[in-house]
């Protein structure tokens, strides 16, 4: 057991410092290089605005308070180029007010104006400026402590040493020897180079939060508000296809044998006083319906929420589900799969059933193999067959039902199907 972990433990330092020198590295130079953006944002902004509002009386006012917000959303979408260095985000642009093609000039001047992202732009050209001289400012200081008093002991001897002056070594009683002031300085350097990584990385997201805030903020709530409709939307044709298939099914088994049973019971009734046995044999028929109605009925169940689903978990019930496919199904279900919440459950059995359902009537497939894992929050099931392929997700196909119910769970569907197969079908989940 030591002789295979520790070699571990040894690579990963290494590595970590590494991970911590360009992390470092990267917000140096986020914060330093930030400085005189924030400089040339500060003044064209101010300046813009200040004269934009004192000229609003006249006719130039308005076009140079709309250049004044199209050079701040300039300066905006560098910083949103730029925070990715910083903070864990995809690069997001907000949707900016357009106008229609063939639209007046002043109607091109007012459009920036009515557009409340612009204003924000503007706002973090402004106040943005304040932030960067503190973080420049702490930064460049942490930098010029750890480099000089690390390095002190390289240049000391050649300051001259004033014997009027009092040095700070002398003040806290530790002589005035170049040994002590050495001493001193290179304490100071190394607490500036320890410290080095931390005030730097909190000044860089300082910078970068402010700007997340203002300059993508909006955008990622739009962003998410569609994400929920287009959620909300397959969520009810989801529905709406499970509840047509249900009925559909309903009617073409269940319904049928049951409207059959009523007139194998009424033509028994009629036959009981003028042919017994003919009686008996109908009665006899109408048993068997009966079985194969009540057969049909669990059947259907079994496709809503199996008990199984419910009692043991998804992977009994995709066992199950196996066990009964009409092609011979391989399953290989994660060990560590525990229970999830009743929605994931349900989705991830639906997608196997229903994918197993298309495998067996329409891939003309020998062999299917099922693969389910989690990988930390997403459940990834992966529905592999070796039929002739050609699978798609048109809508009306039994794979678009599949899509929207995954996309109602803000999970994924991908399907990868060339002619002559084979065909992959593979779903992410959120768990």
């Amino acid at each position: 057991m030591t002789t295979t972990t520790a070699p571990a433990s040894v690579s990963t330092e290494p590595g970590a410092r590494r991970s911590m020198v360009r992390q470092l590295a990267a917000d140096s130079g986020y914060v330093l290089l930030g400085f005189p953006i924030a400089v040339a944002s500060f003044i064209v902004s101010v300046t813009g605005l200040a004269l934009g509002i004192g000229l609003g009386v006249t006719v130039i006012g308005l076009p140079i308070l709309a250049g004044a917000l199209y050079a701040a959303r300039a300066f905006a979408d560098m910083e949103r180029l730029r925070m990715p260095i910083v903070l864990p985000l995809d690069r997001i642009r907000p949707q900016y007010r357009t106008t229609d093609e063939g639209a007046s000039v002043w109607r091109r001047v007012v459009t920036p104006i009515a557009d409340t992202q612009s204003w924000l732009d503007l706002a973090h050209g402004i106040i943005k400026f304040p932030i960067s001289i503190f973080s420049f400012a702490v930064t460049v200081a942490w930098w010029a402590g750890a480099i000089g008093g690390c390095l002190y002991w390289t240049y000391a001897w050649v300051i001259p040493n004033d014997p009027d002056d009092t040095d700070l070594a002398e003040l806290l009683g530790l002589g005035d020897s170049i040994g002590a002031r050495i001493a001193m300085y290179t304490a100071f350097g190394l607490f500036f180079l320890i410290t080095l990584p931390v005030v730097v990385r909190g000044c860089a997201l300082l910078e970068a939060s402010f700007g997340k805030a203002l300059l993508t903020g909006v955008a990622e709530m739009r962003n998410r508000i569609t994400v929920l409709e287009e959620q909300r939307r397959a969520a009810v044709s989801a529905e709406a296809t499970a509840l047509r298939r249900l009925e559909r099914d309903i009617h073409d088994g269940p319904q049928q044998r049951l409207v059959r049973l009523a007139m194998d019971l009424g033509r028994a009734q009629q036959q009981m006083d003028t042919d017994p046995e003919a009686a008996r044999r109908t009665l006899d028929e109408a048993l068997t319906q009966t079985r194969d109605t009540l057969a049909e009925l669990r059947a259907l169940s079994r496709g809503i929420a199996p008990p199984i689903l419910v009692d043991r978990g998804l992977p009994s019930a995709l066992a199950a589900l196996a066990a009964r496919g009409v092609i011979p199904v391989d399953l290989t279900v994660d060990s560590k799969l525990g229970r999830l919440e009743p929605s994931v459950e349900t989705t991830a059995y639906f997608v196997v059933a229903e994918a197993l359902t298309n495998v067996a009537k329409h891939s003309r497939a020998t062999e299917c193999w099922v693969v389910v894992s989690q990988e930390g929050e997403r459940l990834k099931i992966d529905i592999i067959d070796d039929g002739e392929g050609g699978a798609h997700l048109s809508k009306g196909h039994g794979l678009a039902g599949i899509a929207d119910r995954l996309r109602a769970n803000g999970g994924t569907l991908d399907v990868t199907s060339p002619p002559g197969g084979p065909t992959e079908v593979r779903a992410e989940l959120p768990c």
